[in-house]
């Protein structure tokens, strides 16, 4: 079978990754997390995820009611290392909503006239109407972390975004908008796993990019820009949950009660919904490099 881009991801597993990550995936089952800091061992059950995630889901419709009915405004942007699961957490938060008013925004590289413009103009044209909610897979923070560690930006340009940034940001809270940033941590050893799996995958191949894999060996700089952005845009008005995503199952629950349990809506059911599990869903201070 033909591998994407020649089998790299591959090749820096055997030879380009650190000693740790390897060991760390030797013998690994499925069922093992590989992040030694990680708090749990093994992954959140079946039974146990389904159980939970279909109240959760009858939370989210009602949500999705409320905010039709009262023309509330949502706003969730979703960040993280590749491979975090982005793109499997939102589906969770989409999969039983009206997709006329529930929608993702996942923006492709800017066009050239999309260059000239002001850095923030294209994501507002995505922003949501009354009584909608939208889920941005990435978003302005392109900027401040990959843009960065690529050199697809200049100093001077990403100075002037965090320059920016608060102000942009408290416009939409003031505005009256229901804004969420949620970043999906993953450790290195679980990315490169979740790599591996894509790579040999061909229903998943389609999820690499160029970028995933020279951004391989470029963690301790992404570890830079990611610690530089949290100290710049964690605000008391617009905070960073972070989610330590090496479970997904649990990680996708975790993000889902931290929204739901941040925004009132009619018929909330705060005992079912529970409460994020805090060793995994925080503020900054849960990050881990």
């Amino acid at each position: 079978m033909d591998l994407p881009f020649d089998g790299a991801i591959s090749r820096y597993y055997a030879s380009g990754a650190p000693e740790d990550v390897r060991r760390s995936l030797e013998g690994a089952d499925g069922k093992a997390i590989v992040t030694e800091s990680y708090p749990y061992e093994e992954r959140m059950g079946k039974k146990a995820y389904a159980r939970q995630m279909e109240t959760l889901q009858r939370e989210l419709v009602k949500l999705q009611s409320d905010v039709r009915e009262t023309g509330k405004r949502v706003v969730v942007i979703f960040e993280g290392r590749d491979a975090a699961g982005k793109g499997g957490t939102i589906a969770r938060f989409r999969e039983n909503l009206n997709p006329r008013t529930a929608r993702t925004v996942a923006l492709p590289k800017p066009s050239d006239r999309e260059a000239q413009q002001w850095y923030f103009q294209r994501y507002i044209n995505h922003l949501p109407a009354g009584g909608e909610i939208v889920f941005f897979d990435r978003s302005w923070y392109n900027r401040g972390v990959v843009e960065h560690v690529f050199n697809f930006c200049t100093p001077q340009q990403r100075a002037h975004f965090f320059a920016q940034l608060p102000g942009f940001e408290q416009g939409l809270v003031d505005e009256g908008f229901h804004f969420f940033k949620i970043w999906l941590n993953v450790g290195r050893a679980e990315q490169l796993r979740r790599f591996l799996d894509r790579e040999r995958d061909p229903l998943k191949q389609w999820k690499l990019s160029r970028i995933d894999v020279e951004g391989l060996p470029l963690w301790d700089a992404y570890s830079e820009a990611i610690r530089e952005t949290f100290e710049r845009s964690h605000t008391e008005s617009t905070p960073w949950t972070i989610v330590r995503s090496d479970d997904k199952r649990r990680a996708r629950i975790a993000a889902i009660q931290s929204v739901l349990g941040a925004i009132d809506y009619a018929g909330k059911d705060t005992a079912a919904l529970g409460t994020a599990d805090p060793l995994i869903c925080g503020g900054p201070e849960l990050w881990d490099a």
